[in-house]
């Protein structure tokens, strides 16, 4: 690892940045795909409001109380920002159809929108400033993402480790976006996210073998980041060294794996958010490629009945959330648990599912306790190849291959998964995705209005009427 000195520190040099955009903008393409992924955030979260991992955290935030500043989505209330960003981020993640930055394997807009969200609310900032906010509150996340990604291990020392490296950098990114958005200083945003450094936190354990919590690690990020602006506002600090001190972020959560530079790198000149994935199917990211095979085998005319055999290839780091332990993955407990099985989501696609190749009613408890899925997934066999080896994680590919009862043999390999900058979604199919997630709850026309609205901001309009749209 590399330091820099304590004037010229790594968070100085990010709050430089975010201060920058502060004054200048983004450039209108940027503004643009932040736009996008806001229109992304907002419909994934209509979608979760009837999620029992929701109605536990909005539970809480209504005991809490506080003044009326910030939209909780899909409750009919305003709350306090911070308990506005708890509810939203976990909103966002609870469907696991948030996008995703390879290869540090992280979910940015999920805890970084949010905060940026509540806090503009609650400040009335002009939709432009909560654009560039949240823009460079998911550059920031993404990047100290990066610092963690180990190019000779070929996988997230966050990931290895068990970190949930979403929720941990995107408390820092979180904020930075609120801080800016909130109009603090480049001191104070610096601040802000030496201040969330301390906060951020996330295990991934519950990917493997149950429990609801990691659907609220966006909205826990989206909280600190929240807290931590206002915070660094009335005068806390954080330390100028945060992210490459011996006993800062990095060496903390990834140790001497760790690379600084990779944080900075081509900072303010190269922007990682537009090449950012959206996801077109609402589960674990890793399984995508697997669903990609799956469909184009089932337009090849593939007859599920026929099948005896399917062997899934993927990357072997995949494995683990996808594909162990066995039993859980051919049998998964409920529909949630289902988003996170390879063999599941693969027999869910060859028998044809919803969406834009599967969506929402794919992972219900019911859908996933369905034994004609179950009868097929259990016939799936997981393995590592070794080209999917090479490629992980710059994308998340995968090799699927079943043999059929007369002995025929079919193979799909999908290097590039759909959603990304090698297979992207059409203007259609983004417009298709939030119209099924918003119009889960929305009336058509409040959808229309809100994806007009969203879309037009980078342009014109406030994020008021918006937020207005999706109270509930």
């Amino acid at each position: 690892m590399t330091a820099g000195t304590t004037t010229d520190t790594v968070v100085h040099r990010l709050a430089r940045l975010a201060h920058d955009v502060q004054q200048a903008g983004l450039p209108p393409h940027l503004r643009a795909d932040v736009a996008r992924r806001l229109l992304d955030v907002l419909g994934n979260s209509v979608a979760a409001t009837g999620q029992p991992t929701a109605g536990s955290v909005a539970a809480v935030v209504r005991g809490w109380g506080g003044p009326a500043d910030a939209t909780a989505i899909g409750t009919g209330l305003k709350l306090p920002a911070p308990s506005a960003a708890l509810l939203n981020g976990t909103l966002a993640h609870s469907l696991d159809f948030d996008d995703t930055h390879l290869p540090s394997v992280l979910h940015p807009s999920s805890p970084v929108v949010p905060a940026a969200l509540a806090v503009a609310e609650a400040a009335g900032a002009p939709a432009t400033a909560l654009l560039d906010a949240a823009g460079v509150g998911v550059e920031v996340t993404v990047r100290l993402g990066m610092g963690g990604y180990d190019r000779e291990l070929g996988n997230s020392v966050f990931f290895e480790r068990g970190q949930h490296a979403t929720s941990i950098c995107g408390a820092v990114g979180a904020a930075v976006a609120a801080a800016m958005v909130g109009g603090l200083d480049a001191e104070r945003i610096a601040h802000a996210a030496g201040i969330a450094a301390s906060m951020g936190a996330g295990l991934l354990e519950a990917n493997r073998t149950g429990g609801t919590v990691k659907r609220m690690h966006c909205g826990w990020a989206a909280h600190s980041g929240v807290v931590a602006a206002d915070l660094a506002r009335h005068g806390l600090t954080g330390p100028p060294t945060v992210v490459e001190g011996r006993f800062g972020f990095l060496q903390a959560f990834c140790g001497d794996r760790a690379d600084v530079d990779a944080v900075v790198a081509g900072l303010g000149e190269h922007w990682e958010l537009p090449g950012i994935f959206f996801k077109p199917y609402p589960c674990n990211h890793f399984t995508h490629a697997g669903i990609d095979a799956a469909l184009q085998m089932r337009a090849r005319g593939v007859d599920p009945a026929r099948i005896e055999e399917i062997e899934l290839g993927v990357a072997s780091p995949v494995l683990r959330t996808i594909a162990q332990p066995p039993e859980e993955k051919a049998r998964p407990r409920s529909g949630y648990h289902a988003a996170f099985s390879g063999p599941y989501t693969v027999a869910a696609a060859l028998l044809g599912g919803g969406g834009l190749g599967l969506g929402h009613d794919d992972f219900t408890d019911e859908a996933a306790a369905d034994e004609r899925r179950l009868a097929l997934a259990a016939k799936v066999r997981c393995v590592a190849d070794a080209r999917c080896d090479e490629i992980f994680p710059n994308q998340f590919p995968a090799v699927l291959r079943v043999r059929l009862d007369d002995g025929e043999r079919h193979e799909v390999r999908v290097d590039a998964n759909r959603g990304g900058p090698g297979n992207p979604l059409s203007s259609e199919e983004h417009a298709a995705k939030f119209l099924l997630n918003a119009g889960r709850v929305l009336e058509a026309g409040a959808v229309t209005a809100v994806s007009d609205a969203v879309l037009a901001l980078p342009e014109r309009g406030a994020i008021g009427p918006v937020m207005d749209l999706v109270r509930g």
